[in-house]
């Protein structure tokens, strides 16, 4: 029997995710919530499910097994406990939460209830990004020593006008490390380790219209040993430049450019170009890099690649309630996401590097030393 599913907060990326649920069988889109009931009128009319005003009685009556929470952010944590709470499994839109103290709520209502907890990282089924974490756990690269991510993009008044959540530190939590960056966030931490400490900065280059951050810098040190960089900004015309490079102890490196071409703006445009390796030095297959992109191109641009990843990471969470195991994706796996961009963020405030594990604040006024 299909999983009953819900969808709590109407936002842009919603969509996609209601596309996705659609497209499995073992999923049946039912209902949906948010804070903004016409906006969620209009949702349900678009999609054919029904509308709720409480979280709990569309649970309930619904029998919902599966939620996905697409709200701002600062608000992913009070509904994804609604939902446990009320007897769902909760797939979270990233990041997890824009303060650890959020995710630790959400992390301990997962305990208490029994239910399953997982953010969205959809791009951890990307092809490229498959083969570099596959060749990394084969140790083919022997420890992985050095890991460098970058994401230079631009976004432009009309993008943070077109939300009224957006560039708050209230509303949106942060800016490019809370909203752009999770997913190479996760990608450095998933390939390279746990973190020892991180020493960052951040600032706001060239949006004198928002209060958040828009660039961010920082040096990592993974317990393993290994060094991280980190390169971000939401400053850089016109277009978009993201890479993942691992590079390993025995002189190999793997890299893919995950991000390239013109800048993704949900609602308004999609993701035209393919993810693809760009940095190959494994003894013995550094010639496959040009086969590999060409099979991962077709793939790519053979399926609806605004849906296909997310619908990966839903059948993956589906069979984790169906089967009682963790996701591939957990809470925990977003708290370390929100873990490190608080570090960068307390860096700066302390002026010195910030040693994990962090312990939680729950200062407004300081807002987790974003302010």
């Amino acid at each position: 029997m299909p999983l009953n599913t819900a969808i709590l907060g109407c936002s842009k990326i919603a969509h996609f995710h209601a596309k996705a649920i659609q497209q499995i069988p073992g999923l049946n889109f039912t209902t949906v919530w948010s804070r903004t009931p016409a906006s969620a009128q209009k949702f349900a009319e678009e999609f054919g499910v029904k509308v709720y005003s409480s979280i709990p009685k569309m649970i309930q009556a619904e029998d919902i097994r599966m939620a996905l929470i697409c709200s701002a952010h600062p608000f992913h944590a009070d509904l994804a406990i609604q939902a446990m709470e009320a007897g769902a499994n909760v797939l979270i839109e990233k990041p997890l939460a824009s303060t650890m103290n959020d995710c630790d709520r959400i992390i301990e209502a997962a305990r208490n209830t029994g239910r399953k907890a997982g953010v969205i990282s959809q791009r951890r089924w990307y092809q490229p990004v498959i083969r570099m974490k596959k060749a990394i756990d084969e140790g083919k690269i022997g420890t992985p020593s050095l890991g460098t991510i970058q994401m230079l993009g631009w976004r432009d008044r009309s993008y943070f006008e077109n939300d009224a959540w957006r560039g708050s530190w209230e509303t949106e939590g942060g800016g490019v490390l809370v909203n752009q960056a999770p997913h190479q966030l996760d990608l450095m931490q998933w390939m390279m380790g746990d973190i020892e400490e991180v020493f960052g900065y951040w600032t706001n280059i060239n949006h004198p219209y928002i209060e958040v951050d828009d660039t961010a810098v920082a040096l990592v040190r993974f317990k393993n040993g290994g060094l991280g960089n980190i390169i971000l900004s939401n400053s850089q015309k016109p277009g978009i430049y993201g890479k993942v490079h691992i590079h390993g102890s025995n002189g190999a490196s793997v890299g893919a450019q995950i991000e390239g071409g013109s800048m993704f703006l949900p609602g308004k445009t999609v993701i035209k170009d393919a993810p693809r390796l760009d940095f190959w030095t494994i003894s013995g297959e550094e010639k496959m890099i040009e086969e590999w992109n060409h099979t991962d191109e077709h793939e790519f641009h053979s399926v609806d690649s605004m849906t296909w990843y997310f619908k990966q990471q839903l059948e993956d969470f589906a069979d984790a309630i169906l089967n009682d195991r963790q996701p591939a994706v957990t809470a925990e796996d977003g708290r370390k996401t929100v873990e490190l961009f608080t570090a960068v963020y307390r860096s700066q405030r302390e002026g010195q590097p910030v040693k994990f594990p962090l312990k939680p604040e729950n200062f407004p006024e300081d807002m987790d030393g974003r302010i």
